[in-house]
């Protein structure tokens, strides 16, 4: 949450709650009756009533008749769906990163900041499998990962500093390093070789480099990786294999729009009769 704003009084407080029952869900907490909803979003069992019906009626949770439990409902993708389509970053750089992919033969993902964390907004994946999922959206901390070095290795060094005091520096693997003069002394060396690399720090055995990717005013708004096992990849060998690689779709990307002919494949949006809102439109013009 943006702190700055809410004491704004233009900030909708019951707005916001329900986002947090939306939120409320996940990997350990797939179904919910209202006193555990209560507890996971912070609120009354009341309010966790109301607003689970008012999801239940917009289609975006359900509720067992006979456990009384609540889900979420494939609806709450189209949430984040929506995003992926208006992400303008992300629409100029598909192109390329498939080229990418298809020149290397490995996972090519790109990923934008969100506080102390990267969020995947595209992935291509390699011809070799991977034994760990990484879906869209799936969030990774900046301090221990390739496409989150990048990106702060483009940051003045006190924004990165700054990020890198908030972050929860856990010990994800053996080779995770953890402290903030060290990762400053591994930002400063992407700076100066262009790419930053990542040793099996977040994942054991996924090894990875990445970019930044900078808007017109070369402020940092993303970044492009490229993850390898250790079983088939050494650092030295994605250093001089896929850096330059990388390091050319990041200047087209930032340079090059794509052709209209490259970047059609990836427009890929919703039919105006199932927007919300539009369907009645083209009845009334009907």
């Amino acid at each position: 949450m943006n702190e700055g704003v809410v004491d704004g009084g233009l900030f909708v407080q019951s707005f916001a709650k329900g986002l947090d029952v939306l939120l409320a869900f996940d990997a350990g907490r797939t179904s919910m009756n209202l006193p555990e909803l209560a507890s996971a979003a912070g609120i009354s069992k009341s309010a966790a009533q109301r607003f689970a019906f008012t999801l239940e009626a917009l289609g975006y949770v359900t509720k067992d008749a006979e456990s009384k439990r609540y889900s979420l409902t494939p609806r709450v993708l189209e949430l984040g769906y929506r995003y992926l389509q208006v992400d303008r970053t992300l629409e100029r750089a598909n192109p390329y990163l498939l080229e990418l992919n298809r020149q290397c033969g490995e996972t090519v993902n790109i990923s934008e900041p969100d506080g102390v964390d990267m969020i995947f907004v595209g992935r291509f994946p390699g011809r070799q499998t991977m034994p760990v999922y990484m879906p869209v959206g799936r969030r990774l901390p900046m301090f221990c990962t390739a496409a989150g070095r990048a990106y702060l290795a483009a940051l003045p060094t006190d924004a990165a500093r700054e990020i890198l005091q908030r972050s929860d520096r856990r010990r994800y693997s053996p080779t995770t390093v953890t402290e903030i003069p060290e990762l400053l002394e591994l930002l400063a060396q992407s700076r100066e070789r262009g790419y930053s690399l990542a040793n099996g720090e977040y994942y054991q055995g996924d090894l990875g480099i990445g970019v930044p990717i900078f808007d017109r005013m070369g402020r940092p708004i993303a970044s492009i990786n490229v993850s390898g096992s250790s079983t088939r990849w050494t650092l030295d060998r994605l250093q001089e294999e896929i850096a330059p690689m990388l390091m050319e779709t990041m200047r087209l990307i930032c340079t090059t729009p794509p052709s209209p002919k490259d970047a059609e494949p990836f427009r890929v949006g919703l039919h105006p009769q199932t927007v919300p809102g539009r369907r009645n439109a083209a009845r009334r013009k009907t």
